[in-house]
């Protein structure tokens, strides 16, 4: 696939103004939090125990929870994800070639050890950085197993050098929005990138492969303005054409067509899709959501309905909330968060600090 437009992707819709780019990296950053807070809330349950809590319809609001909750360690590795690419952006915009893998690596550590309290045995010990003060990103979300483990070696996983080599859980994709937010590099540098930071905690090719999907999706909404159905055509297209990404390119396939049969039962979309623990079922089950609910009139109905789509089901609710909800902050910007979920939303100064040093050096 070369960074030429796709032919009718780009979004011409009137029903929604164009939104600009930091907006888009705000919608992201802020809407895949709120995705994965408020999936954070259900997440694990059976739908029948959402329905018997919440009603037949399930979450579908944080108005329906006795407090807001909490987001989980999926937004904590997303920030720190961004971080590591902002300082490999200071050190190119001050002249100094930086390897954005090892400042990834450095910037998990970092996580790892406000998760742990100390750094691990043998890895080095960064300096600190103004994400390392903030203090909800300190508190424990119950974090994989395999990100923990992945940095707990003290040594940099890579894909020559696997950590981890059958994980493949969804914690490698929620965290990979941000590479798809790069400015001015091509497809094949976003899909790098990705792959080398999911290789630093997770071994198994299907975790890289969708790292990459998902990060390279957000690149085509955020710098081709590519449309949601363009878009995930482009992505099904990648997937198929990849002998080795058979099982992606089946998830994708099926979240596609299920889509055209608008929101189903949430056994259904389980028996079809899976239950979201691993990274291609997942992304596709955010995939399917945020397709599924594309007859919305407004961004903020699209986003309110996708994300409730995307949690009520049995499995991993706030990983899928969080994908779904990222899709819709970049394609719509912040016009499609709704403001109520945002004064629910932790963390939020963390967020956008995050958002503007990381905007700072994209836009000099």
């Amino acid at each position: 696939m070369t960074d030429a437009p796709l032919p009718g992707s780009r979004s011409n819709d009137p029903s929604h103004a164009v939104p600009d780019y930091p907006s888009r990296v705000r919608g992201c950053l802020l809407g895949g939090a709120l995705g994965d807070q408020l999936g954070a809330a259900v997440e694990l349950d059976s739908f029948d125990l959402i329905a018997g809590q919440f009603g037949a319809d399930g979450l579908r609001d944080f108005s329906q929870l006795p407090d807001p909750g909490h987001f989980t360690s999926d937004t904590q590795l997303t920030l720190y994800t961004l971080d590591g690419l902002t300082e490999a952006l200071e050190w190119a915009n001050a002249g100094t070639a930086a390897d954005e893998a090892a400042c990834l690596w450095l910037a998990y550590l970092r996580w790892y050890a406000t998760q742990e309290g100390r750094f691990p045995d043998g890895a080095p010990a960064p300096q600190p950085r103004w994400i390392d003060g903030q203090t909800v990103l300190h508190t424990r979300r119950a974090p994989a197993e395999a990100c923990l483990s992945g940095l707990a070696s003290g040594e940099m996983g890579t894909r020559a050098r696997p950590v981890n080599r059958d994980a493949h859980d969804s914690s490698t994709v929620t965290r990979s929005a941000p590479f798809g937010l790069l400015p001015f590099v091509d497809d094949q540098t976003v899909q790098r990138l990705a792959t080398d930071g999911s290789a630093l905690t997770h071994g198994h090719p299907a975790a890289h492969r969708s790292a990459a999907t998902l990060a390279t999706f957000i690149r085509l909404l955020v710098h081709e303005q590519a449309t949601l159905p363009g878009a995930a055509v482009a992505m099904l297209a990648r997937t198929e054409h990849d002998p080795a990404a058979a099982e992606l390119a089946g998830r994708l396939r099926a979240a596609v067509e299920l889509s055209a049969q608008g929101p189903v039962a949430p056994a259904d979309l389980t028996a079809a899709l899976g239950d979201g623990r691993s990274a291609e079922e997942a992304l596709s089950i955010g995939l399917y959501a945020v397709l599924a609910t594309a007859d919305s009139t407004t961004p903020e109905q699209h986003f309110r309905r996708a994300v409730a789509t995307a949690i009520n089901h049995d499995g991993d609710s706030n990983a899928t909330g969080s994908i779904a909800a990222s899709l819709l902050g970049a394609h719509y910007g912040e016009a499609a968060l709704p403001g109520d979920w945002l004064a629910a939303l932790e963390g939020t100064d963390a967020i956008r600090g995050m958002a503007d040093r990381f905007l700072a050096q994209t836009q000099g």
